[in-house]
């Protein structure tokens, strides 16, 4: 037996769990988009290959000025990292000291409590509302003087929901201006509600604001992570500084640039999922469910504690959902084949 041992704490993290992947069974667990990459992005990859011998460029110089260009923002506020979880992870790294606390609402991306202990720094969960959205006055009301980060995941994973503009803005306007709020748009290219706003431009005119985006969903890139951060200055730096060096590696910035050649050709398969995903919550909503409004590549059933039976129900029908044990169960739009088959194990399972 070692008597090396990891930090007493890692026992109490809350625990990061994939969705599963099962031979031979639909995976509707992950939120990865159905198409795999453009044949264009394909080509460039494959010719990428041939130089893995050598080291990426630590600080993606390229894409950050890419996307700098393609965003209107300076360069100097771009970061990248080895997608947006990373760039999660690096925002607590960069802005907390331990015992600094990090809000977010609940229940919202499973990484955020997870990166904020690890930096030592404490969660605060705040409950979402009964229609299963972020609860911005709550949050609000649990901001003190210890606070230091605040995320607002919109579309909010995994319930879909989505803040509009107008509540933003109010909730902005009250977070003191020492606090960073980050909002995390990793579903942005599926928002189809004008009324949902683009963070970028709240960076434009607020010094405490920062987005998040990632090329895993609409890009098609998860298995290559990649994501970037528009972010005051300052946080930029910051984020740059505590990064791992050479975590982007080169097939990752290469797909990534190639993917914004071909955007307006990926972004067309997005209005594809979203057109399914309206069909599939229609039709959820006629078999009886609840679902809320989603704005997501996802829909979200709020079973509670049928969650963990119906993820079994659909595993015994060779579909591999993502169940939040109490809460409830996120369903990835897939083809229209394997959403029907969903819809079809959905309509058997005895509520």
């Amino acid at each position: 037996m070692s008597s090396v041992s990891p930090r007493a704490d890692l026992e109490s993290l809350p625990k990061y769990i994939p969705g599963r992947t099962i031979e031979g069974a639909i995976k509707l667990a992950s939120n990865e988009v159905p198409g795999g990459p453009l044949p264009s992005v394909a080509a460039a990859i494959a010719e990428a290959a041939a130089r893995i011998n050598r080291y990426p460029d630590t600080g993606s110089q390229v894409l950050r000025e890419r996307l700098a260009r393609d965003l209107d923002v300076p360069v100097e506020r771009v970061a990248i990292g080895c997608g947006s979880v990373s760039l999660c992870q690096q925002t607590i790294q960069a802005s907390c000291a331990p015992g600094d606390e990090v809000l977010f609402g609940w229940r919202s991306f499973e990484a955020y409590p997870i990166v904020t202990q690890v930096a030592h720094a404490v969660p605060v969960l705040v409950p979402i509302t009964e229609g299963q959205e972020l609860d911005l006055d709550a949050m609000l009301a649990a901001i003190t003087d210890r606070t230091r980060v605040v995320f607002v995941c919109n579309p909010n994973n995994p319930t879909g929901t989505a803040v509009r503009r107008a509540e933003l803005e109010r909730f902005l306007d009250a977070v003191p201006e020492r606090v960073l709020v980050v909002l995390d748009e990793a579903y942005k290219e599926f928002v189809t509600d004008p009324d949902v706003p683009d963070g970028v431009e709240f960076t434009r005119s607020r010094t405490n604001v920062m987005v998040l985006r990632t090329f895993s969903k609409a890009y098609g890139l998860a298995g290559l992570r990649v994501g970037y951060a528009v972010a005051p200055e300052a946080i930029a730096d910051a984020l740059r500084q505590v990064h791992v060096a050479f975590s982007v590696n080169m097939l990752a910035q290469v797909a990534a640039l190639a993917s914004l050649d071909a955007a307006d050709e990926l972004l067309a398969r997005c209005q594809d999922i979203v057109a399914e995903r309206g069909r599939v919550r229609d039709a959820l909503i006629a078999a009886g469910y609840q679902v809320p409004e989603t704005q997501a590549n996802f829909v979200w059933l709020p079973l509670g504690d049928q969650a963990m039976p119906f993820a079994e129900h659909a595993l015994d029908r060779k579909l591999v959902v993502r169940p939040f044990a109490g809460d409830g169960v996120r369903v990835t739009i897939g083809t229209p084949e394997e959403n029907d088959q969903f819809l079809a194990a959905a309509r058997e399972f005895s509520r």
